[in-house]
């Protein structure tokens, strides 16, 4: 089989995965791996912004306020200082690397979105933030000597030797090759799309957080699903984002009867948290036996609307529906996976020389519910540090050499990397009835058996996909309570014993965890 060496392997090429190889570049070599395209990423669609304390009328101890409150007494605080205190630095090097942010007169075009105190969020193209910044860091990656990008290039294995990752096995026009590193940076994002109505990309199923548990590395907080309280709901369209920067310029929440209802929920109403709107939300369509409710921008200037919001108001456009005169329909869909790979404040897993970041990642910042465009803030800094880390390891050899593989552990399946579409369209449908935004004991337990079924008839991607959404649902079975974005109908209150982290391994139990960090910064 063949094999190439590289100083660093970075899998996914989504923001995080884009800002690590222009850091490791400085230091060696780089193999960029990505299963589709650059260009399809989850962080390409990200609308609101970036949340930082970049003001002279904020502070990241503010910051770090809304985002501890958000996360519903759940959030690692060693974790959160990191990303407040080093997130406007971040905010900086984008613009020495060319991304040009939106900006008045008198300094940064700054939003406002649910759960902030503070104007705090930069954008880049009003709501093409996510877009702009990876057109960016996407062309200076092709641009850069350093970088070996491979694309359309699926990664069905990572390799470990004595306990460490070494490297991963890959699918590259239809062969399977290794490529060997000294440290491996996963940055595969989130497992969102295993949900019928999502408003991620449909690559989004959670691979990378099957590829780290096979390979030993702990996981946690998978029960913690964000939903979007506001995609756009019509029967003919995709799950399509209205980004909360909509709310966060004054848009209001209406039920079938015309009714702001958002203040009956919550003092701050469309600007509260995004647990508590979309659980709002659900109500609303509960009582009316309906499946969505309205945003309105009716009241608001429409010169405003169209400049501020240009591809949501053109995407709107193509279902026959003008955002500044009509009501638009909205309801939740998945949309962010809070849990992922266990990491500690420098990126690091529980297996050694590999890291993870972004939202493969649970660093413990975003606790039960992540406060709005703390996503893409947390890929910058996470994604530096992991650079920071790997540089600093002992030895600058490849712990195992092409002659040596046969040494290697493999925890991956066999290649099979033809997943049949009836199958994913029923672990979509089991996860989005049994594994939503609501969920009780008799459908996780349902869904637990069904998932386990199709599990062990599936191989390759199929079966992590498969894997992935099992444990997610194991692991809001074992959470009874309600706390953030996981809502149990038969457990609806916070209950204080359940502060604490489910942490997940493949050759050990679920157990639970107090604190996710092992110290401070």
């Amino acid at each position: 089989m063949d094999a190439t060496e590289s100083d660093f392997l970075v899998i996914g090429a989504g923001l995080a995965g884009l800002y690590a190889a222009l850091g490791a570049a400085q230091y060696g070599r780089v193999c960029l791996l990505t299963k589709t395209s650059i260009s399809e990423t989850n962080s390409a669609w990200a609308q609101g912004g970036i949340a930082a304390a970049v003001d002279e009328s904020d502070s990241p101890q503010l910051h770090r306020e809304d985002t501890l409150q958000a996360g519903r007494g759940l959030c690692d605080e060693h974790a959160v200082d990191v990303l407040v205190r080093e997130g406007p630095q971040c905010i900086k090097d984008l613009e020495s690397l060319g991304v040009a942010f939106d900006r008045t007169p008198s300094g940064y075009e700054l939003g406002r979105e649910g759960g902030h105190s503070r104007r705090r969020i930069v954008h880049a193209g009003g709501s093409s933030t996510g877009q702009r910044v990876v057109a960016r860091l996407s062309e200076l990656v092709l641009q850069n000597p350093h970088i070996t990008l491979i694309e359309h290039s699926p990664v069905i294995e990572l390799l470990t030797a004595d306990g460490a990752c070494v490297g991963a096995k890959v699918v590259r026009e239809q062969t399977e090759q290794i490529v060997l590193a000294r440290a491996t940076i996963l940055a595969t994002g989130g497992a969102a799309a295993l949900y019928a109505r999502t408003t991620n990309p449909p690559g989004a199923t959670g691979e990378g957080i099957a590829l780290a548990y096979r390979a030993g590395a702990e996981l946690a907080d998978l029960e913690f699903i964000q939903f979007h309280p506001t995609a756009l709901a019509v029967p003919t369209a995709r799950s399509f984002l209205i980004s909360e920067a909509v709310r966060g310029e004054g848009a209001y929440l209406l039920n079938p009867d015309g009714e702001r209802f958002m203040l009956k929920y919550d003092e701050r109403g469309e600007l509260a948290p995004r647990d508590v709107v979309a659980r709002a939300i659900f109500e609303e369509m509960r009582r009316s036996k309906t499946d969505h409710v309205f945003l309105s921008l009716k009241h608001l200037k429409p010169a405003l609307v169209r400049s501020r919001f240009a591809n949501i108001y053109e995407a709107c456009r193509q279902y026959g529906l003008d955002l500044t005169r009509d009501l638009i329909p909205v309801a939740p869909a998945a949309h962010y996976t809070i849990g992922g790979v266990r990491t500690n404040l420098w990126a690091e897993t529980t297996v050694k020389n590999l890291f993870a970041i972004g939202e493969v990642a649970c660093t413990g910042v975003h606790g039960a519910n992540r406060l709005a465009s703390n996503s893409l803030l947390e890929c910058l800094v996470f994604a530096r540090r992991a650079v920071e880390a790997a540089v600093r390891q002992e030895s600058s050899e490849f712990r195992v050499a092409s002659s040596e593989l046969k040494n290697c552990e493999r925890q991956g399946t066999s290649m099979g990397l033809t997943s049949e579409e009836h199958c994913l369209d029923q672990i979509k449908r089991v996860m989005t009835e049994y594994v939503g935004l609501v969920r009780d004991r008799a459908g996780l337990e349902h869904a637990i058996h069904e998932l386990s079924r199709l599990e062990s008839r599936s191989s390759g991607l199929l079966k992590d996909q498969a894997l992935v959404a099992r444990l997610i649902a194991q692991s809001a079975l074992l959470r009874t309570e309600t706390r953030g974005v996981h809502i149990r109908s038969d457990f609806p209150n916070e209950d204080p014993a359940w502060q604490a982290h489910i942490i997940v391994h493949k050759d050990r139990p679920l157990r639970l965890e107090k604190q996710l960090q092992a110290g401070s910064p």
